[in-house]
């Protein structure tokens, strides 16, 4: 399952996001992963979630994105949360890559996807949400 938290910059996606690691954390049977781009979130996501900061792989562009998730997974098949933070700063701002990325990640088996995607909801393609839900 794919998740996106869609709003302008300022709108609190990431403060929502940050909500739903920490609630995961508490409540999961299994690992708890957040990317984010930057080490912004340091303080407000639990100890008790996992906190990737996607710089620090250079990971650029939706094809290192799906492989580093896919590798993340791979690694550990306890994991059953991943979020992700400024998806469009790790992606690029190429709608049609953002669902193409979706479509495979929608892929990856047992772990529950969510994703902040700093756009107005009317500038993503109808494709985008075949694979993902709007929260």
């Amino acid at each position: 399952m794919i998740k996106l938290i869609i709003g302008k910059k300022g709108s609190g996606k990431t403060k929502k996001l940050v909500e739903m690691v920490n609630n995961a954390a508490e409540t999961s049977l299994g690992n708890v992963v957040c990317i984010e781009k930057g080490d912004v979130l340091t303080f407000s996501v639990t100890h008790k979630a996992r906190l990737v900061d996607s710089c620090d792989f250079a990971i650029s562009g939706y094809g290192e994105y799906f492989g580093f998730l896919a590798g993340i997974k791979a690694g550990n098949n306890d994991i059953t949360h991943i979020f992700g933070d400024a998806t469009l700063r790790i992606g690029s701002r190429d709608y049609d890559e953002l669902a193409a990325f979706l479509e495979r990640i929608s892929k990856i088996e047992d772990v529950e996807f969510t994703f902040t995607v700093s756009c107005d909801e009317s500038e993503l393609p109808a494709k985008v949400f075949d694979f993902a839900q709007k929260i």
